[in-house]
């Protein structure tokens, strides 16, 4: 099992950047994904972006050209930089990694999640 621990939330105008970021910690080498999902109240949660051991990236439509996220291998952690903030990007955003793919629906095993962090975005 892998623990997360994700920080960065909180409140920003529309426009405005933040990042967020997720430590990791436990059975590091049984996970090769790294992703991020947001959950607004009343929906399902969502993959947003993802990344890979390999370098492979995944990007809902959605934010493509505002989020970007990263890893650093050295103090296991991935981070989410997300620009151009809209309030409909206002959600409870999860860390959480497995061993798969980046492909939303795809098999995926040992998955892991953060507790989560808010993040609201007001107009």
């Amino acid at each position: 099992q892998v623990q997360l621990v994700e920080s960065g939330g909180g409140l920003v105008q529309a426009g405005g950047s933040l990042r967020l970021s997720c430590a990791a910690s436990g059975s590091i080498s049984s996970i090769n994904v790294w992703g991020w999902y947001i959950q607004a109240p009343g929906k399902q949660r969502e993959l947003v972006a993802a990344t890979d051991s390999g370098g492979n990236t995944y990007y809902v439509d959605s934010v493509k050209g505002r989020f970007t996220i990263s890893r650093d291998s050295g103090k296991i952690a991935v981070y989410l930089q997300m620009n151009s903030l809209k309030p409909e990007d206002t959600a409870v955003y999860y860390c959480s990694t497995w061993r798969g793919t980046v492909v939303p629906g795809s098999a995926r095993w040992y998955v892991s999640w953060g507790q989560g962090t808010q993040i609201t975005v007001s107009s």
